[in-house]
């Protein structure tokens, strides 16, 4: 079982290794980047390289690691109660299934995606220290344990808002995407685009990486807003001599909006550009 990309996603070289690595060590893969850099997009593509079932938990700030592995809902068993349903003779019948449970019965050995672990408290990465180490855990309400029959490919996604405790990177292979240099880019173009001019390729790519290497930048442009932009030109059928902003005496691109993505850029470009124009006169 090895992963090496697939047709819709370009995989690095030791991207593939970290993967790879990973399952082989049957542990948490856990990846880090800028935002947009693929990391959720990785756990779909290795789900779909290894023909094998995806299950994604989504993590916010109000997730709790006990909704990974169940919920007991005691206000309905106490309403159906008060009713006088059959049902609740079962305590079972108010358990609810969590991610976590649901990738450690799955019949087929599953990708389970823990998206944005980060964005979680800083305890919740600790209450899963257990049960993802062990691949199993207790449900008290049934006196049943739940134990994984083959280990879940797990891959552990964050963006960095928070550290993560030392506890639970040790029990995890670690991968930090780099951002693409111009070559794979290219590559990762060719494969969402592969009908796209060249030229048109390489004058945004130029105008692309000027722009993220702009002094005082709050928010860098991503892969995913550059493939965004790119549509946009196609679509607007711009000509490529529009990219060439310096020979026009700006520093805003055309269709900006799908790279600078808050006024504070806009203001900067803003007044790059008119230090540009004050200074060609």
């Amino acid at each position: 079982m090895k992963f090496t990309g697939t047709d819709s996603y370009v995989a690095t070289n030791d991207l593939m290794v970290a993967v790879n690595a990973a399952i082989t060590l049957e542990r948490p893969l856990l990846v880090k980047g800028e935002p947009g850099t693929g990391k959720t997009v990785l756990a779909i593509e290795i789900a779909k390289a290894l023909k094998a079932p995806l299950i994604t938990w989504h993590i916010k700030s109000t997730t709790k690691a006990q909704q990974g592995l169940y919920e007991y809902d005691a206000v309905s068993r106490l309403r159906d109660g008060q009713l006088g349903e059959e049902r609740v003779k079962d305590i079972a019948n108010y358990i609810k299934k969590g991610k976590l449970w649901d990738g450690f019965t799955a019949p087929n050995r599953p990708v389970l995606l823990i998206d944005e672990i980060d964005k979680a408290d800083i305890e919740f990465p600790n209450d899963l220290l257990l049960e993802l180490d062990r691949m199993e855990f207790f449900v008290y309400e049934t006196g049943e344990t739940i134990k994984a029959e083959q280990r879940p490919i797990v891959i552990i996604t964050s963006n960095n808002e928070k550290e993560l405790p030392d506890a639970f990177l040790r029990r995890c292979f670690f991968h930090y995407i780099r951002f693409p240099d111009r070559e794979t880019m290219e590559k990762i173009v060719e494969v969402h685009y592969p009908s796209i001019q060249k030229n048109l390729v390489r004058e945004a790519m130029n105008v692309f990486y000027e722009l993220r290497d702009t002094p005082g930048l709050k928010k860098k442009p991503s892969t995913s807003e550059l493939l965004d932009w790119l549509k946009l030109l196609m679509v607007e059928d711009l000509p490529v001599e529009a990219l060439r902003t310096k020979e026009q005496g700006k520093l805003i691109p055309p269709l900006a909006g799908a790279l600078l993505k808050n006024e504070q850029d806009v203001h900067l470009f803003e007044r790059l550009a008119f230090i540009a124009r004050r200074e060609s006169r």
